[in-house]
């Protein structure tokens, strides 16, 4: 591990609009107020969840009677309850988005929803603090009765995520004395001397640590070991796809890899990292960075997916990663986000940044629709046939296929979207002892105080992804040496940096530019952006002998819009570079095979071939313009 910071310099700000607050680590995050996207690529994915998907999450869950769950009118959670059990939490992660929104830009109106529906959340809360819709009224089933199934941590714990944004977006604690009441409820049910037992959804975990980074309270991060400690002994129901469903089945520091159902492995280790850091830890915390490590290496889809079994949403096997079954649920994807910002703030390898740009440009950035108001629960990265989605259908589940569905039974991965995308400039740079590192390229504007209290300023504009040159220019910037790290990509080898028009060394995962800077200071950093054939490891069965291509972060597919072109029969030509002429293209050729009575023979059929060049989009823009065709893994000739 690298050289900690400071205790002084690690002192929390709670009104800074950060998502996580770690109290030790190598970086420093960056909040709401000191880091502002301004334009391009993500700034127009903010502005649309800010104007259309916050509204969209609140009118489904309004017509479907989520919010309504909480009202006197059905008797403050009564047998009239509707939704699944889970359904709180997506209102509680609405919450959230709201205020990291609200933090992002002020909006009265938006401050005064937030406000409605703390009151609304508050008025359903019973004496002893236990807060749920489903369960311990009348005709509906007792508390903590079903921990496999039944969610009641899991919904406490994004109350206690949402409850801290709303205090560190707006000093507001009304939600936050709603989630204070909640953990003291949930400490004396689940403390030594209470119930010996985890919830079937890990959750509750992060929850308790940035609860307790919030108020101090030395209960709750206790009460987050004792979770953590308990997880492995399989006290929860056996599952019919085993323990390690609910990350029951082995201990968390005995684990070697992430394994079981996707999103509830990574928020466990989202926790277990929190409580790591929060304890000093270190082999706590070595230990679940291996289990993520193994996870990339051996795991994990090319567009930073996780999770490759539909029926149990779970991780599978080293190497298993079936294109055309991917589940690659868009939560997990932010799920993998949080563990790896963590684990990077925690040891300050820049590698983990790497892993969030692939999940935001090719997950992230593709699970929501031009409209902000439709959305991928899954991501396949092979859609064979067309498969409409009427508009207005809720779906029980979606898997892609296009056009993105405008709700779900299960829609949680429309407010978890909602929530990374208002909180992403929080993840754009940090601070060390020495200085300042960006870590994500796009047009924005910093301004911080470094570890000695000098105040410094940046504004970054760039055409990134499209384009590779990032322009810097220094703003705000007081006497005395300090250094500027700039994230160089894995793939971008042959990268440029230059100071006021003079050539740096590059070298590493890091550009280090260290000097007096001064206002008016510009920094250039050149990253080649020619498209590239990317090969898997041979140990993927599911796609030896095929290519993919990416270009800069953005992993490019093939797509075929009304099924025009059949990528089934596509093959291309590895051995001739991809062209980047007014859009990616790759050489290849299609063959109409003959119908056959049986799909094996000692010979390959023969048809009739057609040479063509292929045009690519980036996968992330795959069926938007209706439903289609697409793969990004491509045979080889």
């Amino acid at each position: 591990m690298e050289a900690e910071m400071t205790v002084a310099a690690r002192t929390a700000d709670l009104t800074g609009g950060r998502p996580v607050v770690p109290s030790r680590g190598v970086l420093r995050p960056l909040g709401l107020s000191e880091v502002r996207i301004t334009g391009g690529f993500w700034a127009q994915r903010q502005a649309t969840n800010g104007r259309a998907t916050l509204d969209h999450g609140r009118e489904w869950m309004d017509k479907l009677g989520w919010t309504g769950n909480f009202t006197a009118e059905v008797g403050h959670g009564s047998a009239e309850r509707r939704g699944r059990e889970f359904s709180d939490s997506e209102v509680y992660k609405l919450i959230e988005a709201m205020s990291w929104e609200t933090g992002r830009q002020a909006d009265p109106a938006r401050d005064a929803e937030i406000t409605e529906l703390t009151a609304m959340i508050a008025s359903a809360q019973a004496d002893d603090g236990y807060l749920h819709t489903a369960f311990g009224r009348s005709g509906q089933r007792a508390r903590y009765g079903d921990l496999a199934w039944g969610h009641e941590l899991y919904c406490a714990g994004h109350l206690l995520q949402a409850s801290v944004a709303r205090a560190r977006t707006s000093g507001d604690d009304a939600l936050l004395n709603v989630a204070r009441r909640v953990a003291d409820h949930v400490c004396e049910e689940f403390g030594p001397t209470g119930r010996d037992a985890v919830c079937g959804h890990p959750e509750i975990e992060p929850g308790l640590v940035e609860l307790f980074r919030a108020t101090g309270e030395q209960r709750y991060l206790d009460q987050a070991a004792l979770f953590v400690a308990r997880r492995g002994r399989r006290t929860l129901p056996r599952h019919e796809f085993g323990w390690a469903y609910f990350s029951d089945d082995i201990p968390v520091r005995e684990a070697k890899v992430l394994r079981g159902h996707a999103v509830r492995a990574l928020y466990l280790a989202a926790g277990v990292v929190d409580l790591a850091v929060e304890t000093g830890d270190d082999e706590l915390l070595e230990t679940v960075a291996a289990q993520f490590d193994r996870t990339l290496a051996r795991r994990t889809y090319l567009t930073g997916g996780m999770g490759s079994r539909h029926l149990d949403e779970a991780f599978s096997d080293d190497f298993v990663l079936p294109a055309d079954r991917a589940y690659s649920e868009t939560c997990a994807g932010i799920a993998a986000i949080m563990v790896a910002w963590r684990l990077m703030l925690a040891t300050g390898q820049e590698r983990y940044a790497d892993v969030i740009e692939r999940i935001l440009y090719n997950v992230v950035a593709t699970a929501i629709g031009d409209d902000g108001r439709s959305f991928f629960y899954a991501h396949t990265l092979h859609q064979r046939s067309l498969t409409p989605v009427l508009p207005g259908d809720v779906e029980q589940l979606g898997f892609g296929g296009g056009p993105r569905a405008p709700w779900f039974e299960v829609s949680c991965c429309l407010a978890n979207t909602a929530r990374m995308l208002a909180s992403l400039s929080t993840y754009v740079a940090s601070a060390d002892d020495d200085g300042l590192r960006v870590h994500q390229y796009a047009d924005a504007d910093i301004d911080t105080t470094l570890a000695d209290g000098r105040r410094v300023g940046l504004r970054m504009r760039t055409g990134y992804p499209d384009e590779g040159t990032v322009g810097i220019e220094v703003t705000a910037a007081e006497p005395g040496p300090w250094t500027l790290a700039l994230r160089l990509p894995s793939w971008a080898a042959g990268a440029t940096v230059t100071v006021n028009g003079q050539p740096q060394p590059v070298s590493g995962d890091r550009a280090l530019l260290r000097r007096d800077f001064a206002v008016g200071d510009r920094i250039v950093l050149a990253l080649p952006m020619r498209p590239r054939f990317t090969r898997p490891d041979p140990r993927i069965d599911a796609v030896r002998g095929c290519v993919a291509v990416e270009q800069g972060p953005v992993v490019l597919c093939a797509e075929s819009v009304g099924g025009a072109l059949d990528l089934d029969s596509l093959r291309v030509d590895a051995g001739t570079d991809p062209a980047a002429d007014g859009g990616v293209t790759v050489r290849g050729l299609t063959e109409e095979l003959p119908e056959r009575q049986w799909p094996y023979a000692d010979a390959g059929p023969v048809g009739q071939r057609t040479t063509r060049d292929v045009p690519l989009v980036p996968y992330h823009r795959w069926a938007r313009s209706g439903p289609s065709t697409m793969r990004v893994w491509l045979p080889t000739t």
